[in-house]
């Protein structure tokens, strides 16, 4: 079979890598892929977001299957375009991927059919907003409707942070036309979990539960980033909270989004904070997260490719989906100073037991070299029995990651070793 992937991260650099376990796989193209998937898959130069020449593509190459893994395209409607050309694809099609791309729909959508998630107010007037801020429950989260890489949500601890987070989205114009619509919302604590979930529209069978580390410093200090590290399993997605999570929220979205004729296939990221009052959804995904993936398909013993192609043809039911009962760990090395500026270019190296064990994110072959151009470049994960092994590992492979102005954090895992104890 011959594959095509849209992407060119970490996180597709993992699902290549699972893919090619599938003897019948002969080959395995990475639109636009990376210097570091170039050693697992074909690299095209052709953009993720660039629909039109991606369908060509699939056509011109007799492409089977296609997995859409970023948010971008999938919400573009990629999906769709390839559909249309006969390829069968991995991923919901445009009308189920909003989503993602409009958190206005999914908090409507949460509301409508009574999916526990924190309360809000949408706003597309700026005054209005500021009005509303004037008396709103401090601390407050500010969400750009749209999509922004990731960084489209400020928790604001001050009435003066809030404010001016509205003017930034809705003045300043800081995430584009994401900022058009904001949505104003209530303050939730407790420990968050990431769990993505295979879906056909009607069956979904979770995924291993996973941790991200999105702030840039130790102890979750510092800016938020796309993640700077996972661990997987979450202690604090317990058999009780994963069983409260598919009857109040899993099933019922799935529900919703077939009521609304927008029936969701693929791969559906549920982000939850375990809250007093029960788990409580604070966004959705329409794909894989991004380190998720990274602690995620190691620990899946199914087949990969088989699996997708359930969610495509509708048979996921009768499709097994198992994980290993074990632990993973992967740990982020980025560019010295990201996620606001860092410098690229500079050339990486790795020992081989490193690079086995690593997935490429941001970085490109120069001159016959690999080199940095991204803020977070590679990850680097370890599967173990136990979660302190996982972490221990991990951090010992990672060590054998190296370029200039390399940085990563010291405590990948620690909250969670914290938990199990």
């Amino acid at each position: 079979m011959k594959l095509l992937v849209v992407g060119g991260g970490g996180r597709e650099h993992a699902i290549i890598r699972s893919l090619k376990k599938n003897p019948s796989v002969t080959e395995i193209f990475a639109l636009p892929g990376n210097g570091g998937i170039a050693q697992d898959a074909t690299c095209v130069p052709i953009g993720a977001t660039d629909i039109e020449k991606i369908a060509a593509f699939a056509v011109e190459n007799h492409i089977d299957y296609a997995v859409v893994a970023p948010d971008d395209p999938l919400v573009l409607g990629c999906v769709d375009a390839l559909e249309e050309k006969g390829i069968p694809c991995f991923g919901p099609r445009a009308n189920a991927a909003i989503i993602e791309g409009s958190k206005v729909f999914a908090k409507n959508l949460m509301k409508k059919y009574g999916i526990p998630t924190a309360r809000y107010e949408v706003f597309d007037r700026l005054a209005d907003a500021l009005r509303y801020l004037d008396t709103a429950p401090i601390p407050t989260v500010i969400k750009a409707d749209g999509l922004a890489l990731g960084k489209g949500v400020i928790i604001a601890s001050t009435r003066e942070e809030a404010k001016a987070a509205v003017r930034d989205m809705m003045e300043g114009h800081v995430f584009g036309a994401s900022g058009d619509h904001v949505v104003i919302e209530e303050f939730l604590t407790g420990p968050e979990v990431s769990v993505l979930a295979f879906t056909d529209g009607q069956t979904v069978k979770p995924m291993v539960s996973s941790m991200d580390h999105k702030r840039a410093g130790d102890n979750d200090t510092g800016l938020n980033t796309g993640g700077m590290g996972t661990v997987a399993p979450n202690p604090y997605y317990t058999p009780e909270v994963a069983n409260r999570c598919m009857e109040e929220i899993f099933l019922p979205t799935i529900a919703a989004m077939n009521a609304e004729n927008r029936t969701f296939k693929g791969c559906l990221y549920f982000g939850l904070m375990i809250t007093t009052d029960g788990p409580k959804v604070i966004e959705y995904n329409c794909r894989f997260g991004d380190p998720e993936t990274q602690v995620v398909l190691p620990l899946l013993e199914s087949d990969l490719l088989t699996v997708m192609r359930s969610t495509t043809n509708g048979t996921l039911a009768e499709t097994e989906v198992k994980f290993a009962d074990k632990h993973a760990c992967c740990v982020i090395t980025a560019s010295s100073g990201y996620p606001t500026s860092y410098k690229k270019g500079f050339e990486i190296t790795f020992t081989p037991e490193a690079l086995a064990h690593t997935y490429i994110a941001g970085a490109k072959e120069e001159n016959g070299k690999l080199v940095t151009s991204g803020g977070r470049v590679t990850g680097t994960t370890a599967v173990a029995d136990c979660l302190e092994d996982a972490i221990r590992e991990a951090y010992r492979l990672s060590d054998g990651v190296r370029f200039e102005g390399a940085y990563r954090r010291s405590d990948i895992g620690k909250r969670a070793l914290q938990a199990l104890k």
